[in-house]
Order: C-alpha cells, then structure tokens, then sequence
C-alpha cells in the first residue's frame, strides 16, 4: 500500500519504518524540519519535547521487536535502562533513563535510513477524499495519494480536527506543572531515590517529581491546580528555584554543590486526559481510509509515563492490523477502534480518576472510600507492603481487569497526610 502519515513524531516514524519493513510506501509530512546542523532542535509547536519524560520498559520491548536499530542508536547516546528490584530478592526491568529529545534522534535517524520511508517537510492542508473515503493528504497546496492515511499529528492536529466529535471521555485535568533539568557535577552522587528512575514528593497541595535521564542529567517538576493562580508564578527562575529550596529531599537535588541548571524553566500547557476513538457523530468511522493513533487517539498526564508506551501499543497493534487485513482499511480501522477501546481507554479513564482524586486531595477533601482506590494510592501502598503492587499493574502488561484487580484501603482513615515540606499557601 501507499501510506500517508500525518506527524513524524514517535506515533509517525516507528509506523512509517514498520509499515516500510512490511513493504508499504510511506511518506510521513511534518513541518519540523528536524535537528539543525549544529545539533541544536527546538522541535517548535511539540511542548513535551523539552519537557520531562519516563520511559517504560514496553518502549525498549517495542524498539526490540520493531526497530532494533533505534535501541542501538539510543542506547549508544547514553539512554540508561534501569531494574527494580521486588521484594522477593528478584528483579524486573523497569525502564530507561532518558530524555525524550535523545529518544527521537534515535528513531528519526533510523527511520530516515529505512527504505520505503520518506519524510516530507511541510504542511498537510487536508485529507483528500473520493467517493466518501480518504484517498492521500494536501500538502502546501499538493496532492499525494494513498491507499491508506494515517494521522500521527498528537493532541492538537488540526487537519482532521472537524471529523470526530469533542473527546469521548476525560478532559482538562486541572492539574499544570512547570519543569526544569539540571545535571549532576562529575563525580557527585544523586540525591535521595524512591525507584531507580523517579523521586517524588506528594505535599500538602502539589506534588514535586524528579526523572531522571542520561549522562546525569534530570527534569524536576512542580505540579500545581491550575485553580492555584500564586502558583502560576513559578515559570519564573526566582520564584521555581526559591521553591525547590523550601522542599526536603528536592533541595539537596538542586543543591549548587551537586548539580546545575542546563535549560531555562519550562512551563507546561493545559493538561489533559482524553479518549478519542476512530468514529464520528454516527458511531461509524470517522473518515474510511483514515485511521487516529497515538496522542490523537489518547492522551494522559505525564506523572506515571504512560504516554510513550500508549503510543507505542498502538503502533505495534496497527502493525499487526496491517499484516492480517492487508488492504482492507475498513478492517484496519475497525478492528483498531475496538481494541483501543478494550485495551487502551482503560488506562485513560485510570489517569482521569487518579487525577480528580489527586485534585480533590489537595483541596483538603478526604478520600472517597467508596470508590476503588487510585493508582498513586496503591503505589504508595507498597511503601508499607510491596507485595500488595502486581507487576501487571506497573508494567501496563493488562488491561481493565489489571486496573480493577487491587483494592487496598485505609484501614482508619480517610485522610491521608502529606509529605514533609511546606504546603501549598506557605510555599506560595
């Protein structure tokens, strides 16, 4: 077949390289003209380019199965895996220390060297449609034709916007964070560690996460209500480093004597979760010949790093849609629309009740006990009993029955105190 890809961000060019390997066509259109030749790439208009990031393990099963060739390129550039030992004495994989501008280089290089990919710098205009079915994309004023049209564009694309209704579950989450990397001195240790990848702190009011990535280098982020308007002022360098000092554990991170600040303060855009499947007001496919994946289909915040795998899930499932139904694009599409609702949707609605409950937890409610326990709760759980967190959990190995299958409760309260450190209204 001849594939359109709209985007050429992870979504884009690990189906693009999968799609060419299998013998399809591809072209993938993206206005980012990629790094400049100094090695500089500001990846305009891709806000969590910049912005913190973890890496699951299923990105490197992904790489493993799909493109070999961009685990060797990202490893080589200092991407880190890392292990969690369990409570049993044994370990698991856990993920990979890195940034997300580390992890594309490494995909866009093997992608642009795979045969059957081509990526085209500029704007996709349209879908071009006959006879009620997509048939290629309009760029700058072009037609290019394809038997089927991928639209990898994330959250925000435009071109197929008017063709599927406002997201089909979840929303703004009313949480924002702003963020901010540093890098350890050589030679100097890290501060404290609650896993091999992630700190985090969960005070009274807002929370402060540290990723870590490669070559020593790590993202702190200071995730607020977007209903706290004080807080807002933390995109500015005094007020983001002032607080970074008032919190245990955080300030020994930051602390002069071990690391230093590598990029100005990011703040974040609006943070959602949203669910959008592949079908439109008449619960028919949006566009036959058109199908969503990646952040278009769904989108969660980025506390416990389920971005890149959902997408990543997704491309690996439309490849193996491609292989069974081959030309059928009413069948790819279908068939994908159905089991991102199975297996997809269910980690969305997970992050929108563990957001909400967050939310109200910081506006001093208790917690509703009525209501299975959420994913932040049961994690914190594990501090007192690792055995009560099953590895299909952590490891998105499961679908909605691994979501429902633990229910641990406070034994006697339904508050839950906060961290040590200044709450919200000291801080601010």
């Amino acid at each position: 077949m001849r594939v359109a890809i709209i985007g050429a961000g992870p979504a884009g060019l690990f189906l693009g390289a999968g799609l060419a390997r299998r013998g399809h066509q591809v072209i993938a259109v993206e206005r980012d003209p990629g790094p400049a030749a100094d090695g500089s790439w500001p990846r305009r208009g891709v806000m969590q380019f910049h912005h913190a990031h973890a890496f699951r393990y299923q990105v490197v099963q992904a790489l493993e199965q799909e493109l070999p060739g961009a685990l060797q390129r990202w490893l080589a550039a200092g991407a880190e895996p890392v292990r969690m030992r369990l409570p049993d004495g044994g370990e698991i994989p856990m993920g990979v220390r890195s940034r997300r501008m580390t992890f594309e280089r490494a995909l866009r290089a093997t992608a642009l060297h795979q045969p059957g990919v081509q990526v085209h710098c500029g704007h996709a205009e349209d879908v071009t449609r006959r006879h009620g079915r997509a048939r290629g994309i309009r760029v700058d004023g072009t037609d290019l034709a394809a038997d089927l049209v991928i639209d990898a564009s994330g959250r925000a694309g435009r071109v197929t916007r008017s063709l599927r209704p406002a997201p089909a579950s979840g929303g703004p989450c009313g949480i924002a964070y702003v963020d901010r990397q540093y890098q350890l001195h050589p030679g100097a240790e890290p501060g404290p560690l609650l896993s091999p990848i992630a700190w985090q702190a969960d005070l009274d009011g807002y929370q402060a996460i540290i990723f870590l990535h490669e070559h020593g280098i790590f993202s702190v982020l200071l995730v607020r209500p977007t209903a706290d308007p004080v807080l807002s002022q933390l995109r500015h360098e005094a007020a983001f480093t002032a607080a970074c000092q008032a919190i245990p554990g955080l300030a020994d991170w930051v602390h002069p004597d071990r690391s230093l600040p590598i990029t100005p303060v990011l703040p974040g855009g609006p943070l959602l979760n949203a669910y959008r499947g592949q079908t439109g007001h008449d619960g028919r496919l949006a566009l036959p010949g058109l199908v969503f994946v990646g952040d278009a289909v769904a989108t969660t915040t980025p506390t416990f790093g389920r971005g890149i795998v959902t997408t990543l899930l997704q491309a690996q499932q439309l490849l193996r849609l491609t292989d069974e139904h081959g030309t059928d694009t009413d069948g790819i599409g279908e068939s994908f629309d159905a089991w991102c609702t199975e297996q997809i949707k269910p980690w969305v609605d997970d992050h929108v009740h563990m957001d909400e409950a967050t939310r109200r937890r910081w506006a001093g409610e208790d917690i509703d006990l009525g209501q299975p326990l959420p994913s932040d709760l049961i994690l914190a759980a594990t501090e007192a009993d690792p055995h009560k967190w099953p590895r299909e959990r952590y490891a998105m190995a499961g679908t909605g029955d691994v979501l429902r299958a633990v229910r641990i409760m406070p034994a006697s309260s339904s508050r839950l105190g906060p961290g040590a450190g200044d709450g919200r209204q000291p801080l601010a």
